[in-house]
């Protein structure tokens, strides 16, 4: 996901500010979620920005900053091609293969509770219609906490899954901190779940995930709802942010006004795009970055690699990294 030229027009946050107002004329509300990923970020030393940030009071991060080098790896939902999607299973086995980053989707209970699956319903994941037979169309907000951890969330995958739970956004975290792994966290159907930025972020500062270390290194927000990209930069300017998707060129200035990444499918990227994000700076001063995916294949990741990407989401994390690392 990763490749640059030129610096951009923008390098103050008092530009980027300006911008911001005028996001809201031209940008889409919410973006719909498609069988998307998520971005991450890749840590360099802190450049020229690090005044503007000072003087702003916003702490200089590095998750958004360009790499040097091969694209940065993520891990798909966990490695996904491995254990069952967004399990705490998923999380392990990309820590086993050696996986700093990992990507996860975040929707809400219908009594508040933050829950990591990527479906809006819980179908296709778990045995929710042998559990709730006369629940249908069982959509996750539907269901309260303690329901959802009733289900079986790792037998559709495998008979040895079995007994694998749709973890909490909580346990998640604390896994991927057990693990001293990194987490591309992407807010999911935003739409449905007014205020989900609102409650993410306090979980994420419950959690320990809001300190300088954690946003500085180890986390990402995206979304593919700029309403919902834009929510999170506005109450904690300081989190590296990724919107997913493909905006026009014309428009990736105003998306620069509160985003540090943009992350097109892999289907989409040409070189000519990479660059034009790339010449952009965005909120922290930095070049803007990309994270393609879902890239599964050697032949796939060496492409989107020679294209310029400065991420790579996927669900064979093994297999990209050996191909572009």
């Amino acid at each position: 996901m990763y490749a640059r030229t030129s610096a951009a027009t923008r390098t103050s946050t008092t530009t980027a500010s300006a911008l911001l107002g005028v996001t809201a004329l031209m940008l889409p509300g919410a973006a719909t979620a498609s069988t998307g990923p998520g971005d991450a970020p890749a840590p360099v030393p802190a450049s020229a920005a690090t005044a503007t940030a000072t003087a702003t009071g916003t702490a200089v991060t590095t998750a958004d900053a360009p790499r040097a080098g091969g694209p940065l790896v993520i891990a798909h939902r966990g490695a996904s091609a491995y254990a069952p999607e967004n399990t705490l299973a998923a999380v392990e086995r990309a820590a086993e293969l050696g996986i700093d980053w990992v990507e996860n989707d975040v929707q809400r209970t219908r009594d508040g509770a933050l829950v990591v699956i990527h479906d809006d319903t819980l179908l296709r994941t778990t045995d929710v219609e042998r559990v709730f037979p006369d629940r249908a169309p069982w959509q996750v907000k539907d269901f309260t906490a303690a329901e959802i951890a009733r289900l079986d969330a790792g037998s559709w995958f495998g008979a040895r899954w079995a007994g694998e739970r749709v973890p909490t956004l909580k346990q998640f975290l604390n896994t991927v901190d057990a693990n001293r792994q990194k987490l591309l966290l992407e807010i999911k159907a935003s739409e449905q779940y007014p205020g989900i930025e609102k409650d993410i972020l306090r979980v994420l500062r419950q959690e320990g995930w809001l300190d300088r270390a954690h946003v500085e290194e180890k986390l990402v927000i995206q979304s593919f709802s700029a309403d919902s990209v834009r929510a999170v930069h506005q109450r904690r300017p300081e989190i590296t942010t990724g919107f997913l998707g493909t905006p026009a060129t014309a428009e990736l200035p105003a998306y620069a006004a509160f985003t540090d990444q943009i992350n097109p499918s892999y289907t989409s990227l040409t070189a000519g795009y990479v660059a034009a994000v790339h010449r952009l700076k965005g909120p922290h001063g930095k070049p803007l970055t990309v994270n393609t995916w879902t890239v599964n294949d050697a032949a796939g990741a060496v492409r989107v690699r020679d294209l310029g990407a400065d991420g790579i989401i996927t669900n064979n994390p093994d297999v990209v990294r050996d191909a572009v690392g």
